[in-house]
């Protein structure tokens, strides 16, 4: 081969390098990248179904869930003076795999009559939950996992972020939950009516949650619970780690303002 055609060769085979990378470079950067969507129009519940424990699927018995101002407010004004036990769960319209979702949140007022003590300034996230269709009239909690939201009390440690296993089963550095609610590893209390922001993560099995942007606890591998009243119905159909589900907000007897709810899907 003379000098000319060997030339000629090199330069073809680095046309055709570059094109190829240049070829991949451009597909990769065309893949769409997760981004922050609004769940939560700020103007009325749709894209969301109502479930109160005692009442049908859609009944929202005493106005409990309201939007007014952009702010999407839990009350129980009509409640008369006994909570008497109706929890309930404002659950977003779809199931979900391999997201995060971000909530922004404060506690105001006072706890309705008749409720639980622990109801004071106490709500929730619930994710990898049943579906409202699937919950039983008088049910008063999804089979799920969930993000504990807490306030406090304007002078003792009340930690938000805990996660709470209702018909479920985590694991914590490979060995299942010892207790029914698990405090988180960073423990911040917000006392007062200050906006907070929660999220959770859940990714292939793994479950990250979030306050104010910090990581506050890691578990992972949720299993239904086959111990559990409403949890062994599920256990039975799925044994294995619970990988998707649905999200929903708890009314759990303290009146809770949410002002933003954005979700981003991997």
């Amino acid at each position: 081969m003379n000098a000319r055609k060997l030339s000629v060769l090199l330069l073809a085979c680095a046309l055709g390098i570059s094109g190829f990378q240049s070829s991949t470079s451009s597909s990769s950067s065309s893949a769409p990248k997760a981004s922050w969507k609004p769940i939560f129009n700020g103007k009325n519940l749709d894209g969301w179904k109502i479930k109160i424990a005692g009442y049908p699927l859609g009944e929202n018995f005493g106005q409990t869930f309201r939007v007014a101002d952009g702010i999407l407010s839990i009350r129980y004004d009509q409640y008369g003076d006994n909570f008497n036990n109706r929890f309930g769960a404002l659950y977003f319209g779809r199931k979900l795999k391999n997201y995060r979702i971000k909530v922004e949140y404060r506690f105001v007022g006072e706890t309705a009559p008749g409720a639980p003590v622990w109801g004071f300034r106490d709500s929730g996230i619930q994710y990898l939950g049943q579906s409202a269709e699937s919950m039983e009239l008088k049910q008063q909690f999804p089979v799920c996992v969930e993000y504990n939201l807490h306030g406090g009390n304007g002078k003792d440690d009340r930690p938000t972020g805990e996660l709470c296993v209702p018909g479920t089963y985590v694991e914590f550095a490979g060995s299942r939950n010892s207790q029914f609610c698990t405090p988180p590893d960073v423990k911040k209390t917000f006392h007062g009516d200050q906006w907070v922001t929660a999220e959770i993560e859940v990714r292939d099995g793994k479950i990250l949650h979030f306050v104010n942007g910090e990581q506050i606890l890691s578990a992972a591998n949720a299993h239904y619970n086959p111990e559990h009243e409403f949890g062994k119905v599920f256990a039975a159909k799925d044994p294995g780690i619970i990988l998707e589900g649905f999200v929903s907000l708890q009314s759990n007897s303290h009146p809770i303002d949410f002002r933003k709810i954005e979700l981003m899907e991997y």
